[in-house]
């Protein structure tokens, strides 16, 4: 299927489109396939803080605007669902749209073209296999990206397999990149809103206990994922993060290492409550989101309460 993916990819020009506050692995998965690939790179619900970083420092140009009749396909990347896509969440509905995912397989994709990886820890090594099979060489900086993706998407590998390592080393290899270059992308200054949206995060944070594991909720007006993570590396196991916006919220969810080994799932978590909240949600096991319209705290108290449902589960089954 690659194979025919990356001739059809080759043939005409293509919209790569990420989903909305884009990641840096969503970006460079885009920006990868636009070196090989004809077309640009749409991200019409813009860029989260890092990807916004990375596109300065790497020279990506990103289009907001999407003029369909320039386009031969829309090609959607690393978008659990068409909910991610915010305002243009409607181009999911069209069956002419591909879509590259590794996230776990979303029916609502009525795409006829959809291929999922979800052995993938992230969208980047997808795109890095199409790259190959183009026969083309990548710039330099792309590779970068790609690298850069990989490790955010993989936690610093903490989430990532013998393929993501195998992947990671041959692109360092191939282009002649060390390893200080995408951590030093990676590990810039934190901007002054992310710190107070972190510390606004733990002021409003509560927390819940199943037995000796906490499960922590907050929320605030921006840096969902951001938060998500502090709250994680302050000793939470399971966090969720949420925002409102007028009608909309958005949550983000983060695991410890210990939940994944234990068996937590919280793509498929949030993926479950936004079909029975009618909303969108999916994610890896570690990091996901939830995301639509609606009460964001009654929304959070719905994630806690089926996290819970989950843990005990999973404990009960080892004892």
């Amino acid at each position: 299927m690659k194979q025919n993916l990356a001739k059809l990819l080759s043939q005409g020009r293509n919209a790569f489109i990420v989903h909305g506050n884009a990641d840096p692995d969503a970006l460079a998965t885009a920006f990868a396939l636009s070196k090989v690939f004809p077309g640009i790179i749409i991200a019409p619900d813009g860029l989260d803080r890092m990807s916004k970083i990375i596109s300065e420092a790497l020279g990506i140009e990103v289009e907001t605007k999407l003029d369909r009749s320039e386009f031969d396909r829309l090609v959607i990347l690393d978008t659990s669902g068409p909910e991610q896509l915010g305002d243009a969440r409607y181009l999911g509905n069209d069956e002419d749209v591909i879509v590259i995912d590794h996230h776990s397989r979303n029916q609502n994709w009525k795409s006829k073209l959809y291929y999922c990886d979800d052995t993938k820890s992230s969208c980047c090594e997808i795109a890095y296999e199409l790259v190959k099979i183009s026969g083309k060489r990548l710039p330099r900086n792309a590779a970068l990206a790609l690298l850069v993706g990989i490790l955010t998407d993989s936690g610093h590998f903490r989430y990532g397999n013998r393929d993501t390592l195998l992947t990671f080393s041959e692109i360092m290899s191939e282009y002649n990149i060390g390893m200080r270059e995408p951590i030093e992308l990676i590990e810039g200054e934190m901007d002054l809103s992310e710190k107070i949206s972190q510390l606004k995060g733990a002021q409003r944070l509560k927390y819940t206990r199943v037995e000796r594991f906490i499960i922590a909720t907050s929320f605030g007006s921006a840096y969902e994922a951001s938060v998500s993570k502090a709250l994680i590396q302050m000793g939470a196991d399971i966090a969720f993060v949420g925002s409102q916006r007028g009608e909309d919220f958005r949550i983000s969810a983060r695991a410890s290492p210990q939940m994944i080994e234990m068996g937590i799932h919280l793509g498929k978590l949030l993926e479950g409550i936004g079909k029975e909240t009618s909303n969108g949600g999916g994610g890896h096991p570690a990091a996901a989101g939830l995301s639509g319209k609606g009460d964001v705290k009654r929304m959070l108290d719905l994630c806690v309460t089926n996290a819970r449902k989950a843990l005990r589960t999973l404990i009960s089954a080892r004892q």
